[in-house]
């Protein structure tokens, strides 16, 4: 994706620490009151431990067919199941240098930190363990302090694992590891980045991928099925709306953020600007139907939206689909 403008490469550690500080403060506020009643993850599954049965409703499992029940009482049932309390939740957070852009309220770098944020937030209570694995442009940029690589990962791009651990405190050390990352010019691989929460293999859990989903899908759909097999997928797409529509300024020079390359594109040109905005759609529905296809829940963030609010609303939408017994 093209980028009319660019921020300096690396954020300074005293911004890092104020979006944090800000970011954390709206996240308690609009998102505590979500984790009210019982346990449920960011993305609800049936878990493992066997429940009381009720009867069957369309878009039910029906793997999860209470048979007994079935038999004494003529009317199909569902068995329940109790959600398991200590999961583990990994992230893959895309911070290549299509990132580094952003024309709304947000850089979509921002964005991403702050949906890892909302995430470690709803996810780390009781018990939860959360890790991460990062990956950028071209160079030798890693996160420092107690939150170093546990091992570095050779090929295209910078990718740094983070262990996954328990409690508040590593979560928010985990936070300013991401937001620490710099990022760099060059083009990752985001299937990649993907397929290294497939390996090692882990128990069952959730998995989040945070990307804008600029690289083509046949480099990351096949990782990201791969890894719906074992764990519960979120894919959370990072949008700024020029990456949408063209606005019409004139000549716009504008540079490609992964090769430097220069531009000059006439956006007064009407016939350009359709263009631009059919072939914007057609990239994004091709984006979702192969998340879609990957058995991907999915969750679009726009830099000129309130991201915080479109994440409230997707989550209350799981949670209404868990108590009418869905997974999805």
């Amino acid at each position: 994706m093209t980028s009319p403008t660019r921020r300096p490469l690396g954020a300074p550690a005293d911004r890092s620490e104020a979006v944090l500080s800000r970011l954390q403060l709206l996240v308690t506020r609009k998102l505590d009151g979500l984790l009210q009643g019982d346990y449920a993850g960011l993305l609800p599954g049936p878990g493992s431990e066997a429940g009381e049965s009720r009867e069957y409703r369309p878009g039910d499992d029906v793997r999860r067919m209470d048979w007994p029940v079935t038999a004494r009482t003529t009317t199909p049932h569902v068995r329940r199941t109790v959600a398991d309390r200590e999961l583990e939740t990994w992230l893959a957070v895309d911070l290549s240098a299509s990132l580094d852009f952003g024309t709304g309220q947000w850089l979509k770098r921002d964005v991403v930190v702050a949906a890892a944020a909302a995430i470690a937030h709803l996810t780390v209570r009781g018990g939860n363990r959360i890790g991460a694995v990062i990956g950028s442009g071209g160079g030798a940029a890693a996160p420092t302090g107690r939150w170093r690589a546990a091992s570095p990962v050779a090929g295209p791009g910078v990718y740094t694992r983070l262990p996954a651990r328990s409690g508040r405190k590593e979560a928010q050390g985990l936070l300013r590891a991401i937001a620490g990352t710099e990022i760099r010019p060059g083009r990752g691989d985001l299937g990649r980045l993907v397929d290294m929460l497939n390996r090692p293999p882990r128990r069952r859990g959730v998995a989040v991928v945070v990307s804008d989903f600029l690289a083509p899908p046949a480099q990351w759909v096949r990782p990201l099925r791969k890894l719906r097999v074992r764990h519960d997928v979120l894919a959370v797409e990072v949008v700024d709306p020029r990456e949408l529509e063209l606005p019409d300024v004139g000549v716009l020079p504008v540079v490609d953020p992964e090769t430097g390359e220069l531009h000059e594109v006439q956006t007064a040109d009407p016939a350009l600007r359709h263009r631009y905005a059919a072939a914007a759609a057609a990239q994004r529905a091709e984006i979702s139907a192969a998340l879609r296809s990957a058995g991907a829940a999915h969750l679009r963030l726009r830099t000129d939206r309130d991201w915080l609010l479109d994440m409230v609303r997707f989550v209350a939408a799981q949670r209404h689909a868990r108590t009418r017994g869905t997974t999805r």
